[in-house]
């Protein structure tokens, strides 16, 4: 994917409080009762992780044979650990199941550049069949959903006039509506170069209705309203997981 990725939460401590017996019942030891009853009674909820932004590269590259290119990427993992990255996803074009798309988790983005220029790398690609050139994006993580689960994805990549006018478009139309069309909040990021690049991760639980939603003209409008300023680049992967 240019995954992903699947954007990006605490819960309260519930207490739960019980009257005293009243007046005309007959009271209990003290012994027998808790030093603090109050204590005794309250039941703690634990607070899930705050979460917390991350970096993510996605490379994109067409392969002569997958087949053959996935040995090399999965006997390369030492190297990319070596480098700050984690293994985040990766998929195949429902297009061209031969483009793959590699997401990961950046720990060090000096590192990365290492990582990318390095030599080894493009010999590593010639070798396992890459044949055309990788593109590497750097995205900023502000929201992610923790149970992404679904097996295909949509990546939908647009410029906006201003972030924060566009993200309150986007709030308004809602995780629910989007869920209707088959399309389940994952990533939400930004571009490092150029913040106002916006990068969206959907997972996709009905394929007619996403693909019917992405050709939708109410959409259109929406990212119209919203201030989307360039076409949108929107592409469809399957899971290689």
């Amino acid at each position: 994917m240019t995954q992903f990725f699947k954007p990006f939460m605490a819960l309260g401590i519930s207490l739960l409080f019980f009257a005293c017996n009243n007046s005309t019942e007959k009271k209990e030891d003290a012994s027998t009762m808790p030093a603090d009853s109050s204590a005794a009674n309250t039941t703690d909820v634990a607070a899930p992780a705050a979460f917390t932004p991350f970096d993510v590269v996605e490379i994109t590259h067409t392969v002569k044979d997958y087949g053959k290119w996935r040995p090399f990427f999965d006997g390369d993992s030492v190297n990319r650990k070596a480098h700050g990255l984690e293994d985040i996803a990766v998929g195949r074009n429902m297009s061209d199941s031969n483009k793959i798309l590699v997401a990961l988790k950046v720990t060090d983005t000096s590192k990365l550049k290492v990582f990318a220029a390095d030599p080894k790398l493009k010999e590593g690609m010639g070798k396992a069949g890459v044949i055309s050139k990788p593109e590497f994006i750097l995205f900023h993580v502000i929201r992610s959903n923790p149970d992404s689960k679904e097996k295909q994805w949509v990546l939908v990549t647009h410029k906006v006039k201003d972030f924060n006018s566009w993200l309150k478009v986007f709030d308004a139309e809602g995780t629910a509506t989007r869920a209707g069309h088959g399309l389940i909040d994952v990533v939400l990021a930004r571009s490092i170069e150029d913040s106002n690049l916006v990068h969206l991760v959907f997972d996709i639980s009905d394929m007619a209705k996403a693909k019917a939603r992405m050709n939708d003209p109410a959409l259109k409008k929406i990212m119209t309203d919203a201030g989307v300023i360039s076409a949108p680049k929107i592409e469809f992967y399957n899971s290689a997981e």
